[in-house]
């Protein structure tokens, strides 16, 4: 992650269940910032630790949490925790759980990290990232099975996906949507969903997921 102000916020989860859901405990992407081998002082540990457990408590709730702790701006992280927005309250919680255990050993000395699992993210920053559009953080996952007609597969994930980002962004509290299109050939579907983090607007949300 980023501790660039301009691309330190939104996170996108937008996932094309393109026929295949990804299964595992195992993080689908995790990034420590750049500063991961810096000294971080005790302060911010600890605000840091108290962040992440309300925002583990909050996060089930609505299914989205953020916030930031600290009397100083040395010492005062930012962080939000996203779940998909089809996944229960205990399976956020677990997931929330699992991803503050994991990204506090892989990033122990890191003032910023991220990780995403297929049922939740979490994000923390020294840095306000809040209504920002995150470019940076971006990871990509394929569908190693084959079509048969690639270029008709390719223009309805467009048009499914067009579709998702446009329901996520201005018809949905939750800025999420899955659906899916069936597919001229045979009896095959296609799945898709897209979402953002809720501090983002809908003009935001829609920005960001035309341009992935």
């Amino acid at each position: 992650m980023s501790s660039s102000r301009l691309a330190s916020s939104l996170y996108l989860l937008t996932f094309a269940l393109l026929l295949q859901n990804v299964l595992g405990t195992d993080p689908l992407f995790s990034r420590c910032s750049s500063n991961a081998n810096s000294t971080v002082n005790s302060s911010y540990k600890t605000s840091l630790n108290v962040l992440m457990a309300s925002l583990y408590q909050l996060a089930p709730v609505e299914g989205f949490a953020l916030g930031s702790l600290g009397q100083s701006n040395q010492d005062r992280p930012y962080g939000l925790v996203l779940c998909r927005g089809d996944v229960s309250s205990s399976d956020c919680r677990a997931c929330a759980a699992n991803a503050t255990r994991e990204i506090r050993k892989r990033c122990p000395n890191s003032k910023g990290a991220i990780i995403a699992y297929d049922n939740c993210l979490l994000k923390y920053s020294d840095s306000d990232f809040f209504g920002q559009i995150d470019d940076q953080d971006k990871f990509y996952m394929w569908n190693v099975n084959n079509v048969s007609n690639p270029v008709l597969f390719n223009e309805k994930t467009t048009e499914l996906l067009s579709q998702l980002a446009d329901k996520a962004s201005y018809n949905s509290s939750k800025l999420y949507a899955a659906g899916e299109m069936d597919l001229p050939e045979g009896s095959m579907k296609l799945y898709g969903m897209a979402q953002c983090t809720r501090d983002l607007s809908s003009v935001d949300c829609k920005k960001c997921l035309d341009v992935l």
